[in-house]
């Protein structure tokens, strides 16, 4: 009996390591598609900002953590990741808030348009990188579409199984061990230069027919809200530039921000209206005609708005931390050397 139940106990043993194996392999290493290792790159960095960023493409592709440390001595951290949407921010920022005090922290407001799940590659780039709790629970179930299974997400082999045909070496390499970085501080790089064409910057977003910004989602940017001051961090909010119909920002979606920031005490910047004055130059400053920021036009953006953090929202500067700038200088460096080896990419 007891050797039966022995030989049942390692049996089980070696399904779970076979199967743990299995999983490890399977699981995207998000190489090739970088924006779905942005979440996970976090933990690494986690517990010494002063400001962090939620949101989604718009935040990762337009502020740069290393340019607010060089220019300002401002610690801060991206937290994007590839249409996440504002139940997703409000989770991450809550597991976020569990590790550090921020003073402040940046919602971009164009996901506010969105009031239901939307699809599940999205879902796995924000809720695959988040480490087990019940803050990532809550946001698996928030966020699940109808053909979305939770176990699912327990057990990613349910899913991905089918990649066994599409392995890469990577897959092997990276099973154990952590791949390096694709992000500085969350901020994904774009180098390449796609100029905004004169006949696309003619066209404006298809009329709606109902404007109204979803019950849902100002549902979730109060629970935002309410979450930062519970925790003593200021909420700001930002609405990152861009110059395309295809995320065509409607005067109807900006006038309820400003009347939600009005009625709350928070500071809205929308950069649409001020890319003159930022710099912003849409012939240079674009990788993809106009839908989102380069690097070059990103940092203008980021000193423009790293300005504003510091002498309109108090945030210090923190260089003359030692310990703090020294791991910070590596950052910088490192960004540096990525930004120059990286010159003239398409």
């Amino acid at each position: 009996m007891k050797k039966r139940i022995l030989i049942t106990v390692c049996a089980l043993l070696v399904l779970a390591l076979v199967l743990g194996l299995c999983q490890a392999v399977l699981m995207p290493k998000y190489r090739e598609n970088p924006e779905g290792a942005l979440i996970g790159e976090y933990y690494a960095e986690a517990g010494e900002h002063d400001v962090l960023f939620v949101g989604d493409c718009e935040v990762y592709e337009s502020i740069i953590p290393a340019v607010l440390w060089e220019e300002y001595g401002i610690s801060s951290y991206v937290r994007g990741s590839g249409q996440q949407l504002v139940w997703h921010s409000y989770y991450l920022l809550r597991e976020m808030l569990e590790k550090e005090t921020p003073k402040a922290v940046v919602f971009n407001v164009l996901a506010l348009k969105y009031g239901e799940p939307q699809s599940e590659a999205f879902n796995r780039m924000t809720l695959d990188g988040m480490q087990w709790s019940s803050s990532k629970v809550q946001a698996i179930r928030a966020s699940m579409t109808e053909d979305e299974q939770f176990l699912d997400y327990v057990f990613p082999l349910l899913r991905f199984h089918s990649r066994i045909t599409e392995l890469k070496g990577e897959d092997f390499r990276y099973a154990f061990s952590e791949p390096p970085a694709v992000s500085h501080s969350g901020y994904l790089m774009q180098t390449g230069v796609a100029p905004m064409s004169a006949e696309l910057a003619d066209i404006e977003g298809a009329r709606l027919s109902d404007y109204t910004l979803p019950k849902t989602a100002m549902d979730y940017l109060e629970r935002m809200r309410l979450l930062c001051e519970e925790k003593g961090a200021e909420l700001i909010l930002m609405k990152a530039p861009t110059n395309s119909w295809a995320y065509w920002w409607y005067e109807e979606w900006e006038e309820q921000i400003v009347s939600y920031a009005e009625q709350n005490g928070l500071r809205y910047y929308n950069f649409i209206p001020l890319c003159g004055e930022i710099g912003i130059d849409w012939s240079r400053d674009t990788y993809d005609g106009g839908v989102h920021l380069n690097v070059y036009g990103a940092e203008k953006l980021t000193s423009y708005f790293g300005e504003i953090l510091q002498s309109e929202h108090g945030i210090a500067d923190r260089r003359a931390d030692t310990e703090l700038s020294e791991r910070w200088q590596g950052r910088v460096e490192r960004y540096h050397t990525d930004k120059e080896n990286r010159e003239g990419e398409k």
